[in-house]
């Protein structure tokens, strides 16, 4: 199984699969978006992002290549974390910021799943937050959704750590003073090795991220835009009006000079008084920026300094403008493949029966006797 033709849209040919020791389908098998629809009936309240994401993921996970079997979800605490209910894989819904805990041990024990997380703003980054990043840095070969719609939904409108400051909620009736996270300038700091954003109503870019981040080893994070349209109704219009996405919308595709706006009209260079980057017009008038001069966005720098300026560009919960796309995708050895294979090299060098090998792992290291 390989993402390539999917990928291909973001500049990203050759990935390496994050499911190549997973079993694939026999010969001749095939599978649909159907097969990956359970019984169950789903329930979300009308219009919300959630359905536009569930629509996409199963018919993306056909294209895997993989037995249902060998597939499972982990979900934590929120609207998002139903989703294993809908899925016809093995899955779970766990506790609350738990979830990548959960799949960390399961992707270390069993190597012949593709396992994903299915969490939430809140899920994720409030009581799972340690939990999130400590995933990031370790590896762990998995895929994270992390849908943020910058509210508590499921517990009916409270901030949450993505809400903007001075944000009225159900439990800030004055204004949240908090000042919120920024998911992937968090997973960017944590060093993961795939990072990406994408938006709920757009199924192309949506499928296509998706793909990237199941084809890679290691930990993936995609941060989804999912709109609430019962306690957060609008907070992405800006990167979805017909009128403002040409100038909101900032698409990373590697390899590429990083230009947007009607027209390409704008686009991003360094700041050399900040070292962070900057939005200049795009043109070869006074004051305009030529093309050629133009940031290339490089996804594969194993330096994520540039990824994590490009990442401000949304900084303190303000979406007027957002980078949308694949921040980083670089290889890094998995925590999983190196724990396995220390257990393998553990149990190579203890010889004899079961009896002798539990004696030898309980008296191997320092030990004495109480007279």
């Amino acid at each position: 199984m390989t993402a390539t033709d999917h990928s291909v849209g973001l500049g990203i040919p050759g990935l390496r699969t994050g499911t190549e020791l997973v079993p694939a389908l026999g010969e001749g098998e095939t599978q649909s978006a159907k097969d990956f629809s359970s019984d169950q009936e789903v329930r979300w309240c009308p219009g919300c992002g959630d359905y536009a994401v569930l629509k996409a993921v199963q018919s993306f996970l056909p294209d895997l290549g993989l037995r249902r079997e060998n597939i499972v979800f982990i979900s934590g605490i929120g609207c998002s974390s139903r989703f294993p209910y809908y899925l016809d894989t093995y899955g779970m819904h766990s506790i609350h910021g738990r979830a990548t805990a959960i799949a960390s041990g399961l992707a270390i024990a069993r190597e012949d799943l593709s396992t994903w997380v299915v969490t939430g703003d809140g899920d994720a980054l409030s009581i799972g937050g340690n939990h999130l990043i400590h995933a990031l840095r370790r590896n762990v070969n998995m895929t994270i959704l992390l849908f943020n719609n910058r509210i508590y939904g499921l517990t009916k409108g409270q901030y949450s750590p993505t809400s903007e400051a001075g944000k009225i909620t159900k439990s800030t009736p004055m204004g949240s003073v908090d000042h919120p996270f920024n998911p992937v300038s968090l997973a960017l700091g944590a060093e993961a090795t795939f990072v990406a954003r994408t938006v709920d109503s757009d199924r192309k870019h949506l499928t296509a991220v998706l793909a990237a981040a199941a084809a890679h080893r290691g930990t993936s994070l995609v941060e989804i835009y999912q709109n609430c349209p019962i306690f957060n109704d609008g907070a992405f219009d800006d990167l979805k009006g017909a009128d403002t996405k040409a100038d909101a919308i900032i698409p990373l595709e590697h390899g590429q000079p990083i230009r947007f706006g009607v027209e390409g009209s704008k686009g991003l260079v360094r700041d050399t008084a900040t070292g962070g980057v900057k939005v200049v017009e795009v043109g070869d008038g006074a004051g305009q920026t030529p093309v050629g001069e133009l940031l290339v966005h490089d996804a594969h720098a194993d330096d994520p300094t540039t990824a994590f300026a490009i990442s401000r560009l949304t900084d303190a919960g303000v979406l007027h403008q957002s980078p949308i796309g694949i921040f980083r995708q670089v290889s890094r050895p998995t925590y999983d493949d190196q724990a396995r294979a220390q257990v393998v090299t553990a149990s190579e060098a203890v010889t004899g029966d079961a009896s002798d090998r539990l004696a030898s792992l309980i008296g191997g290291g320092d030990t004495w006797t109480v007279v």
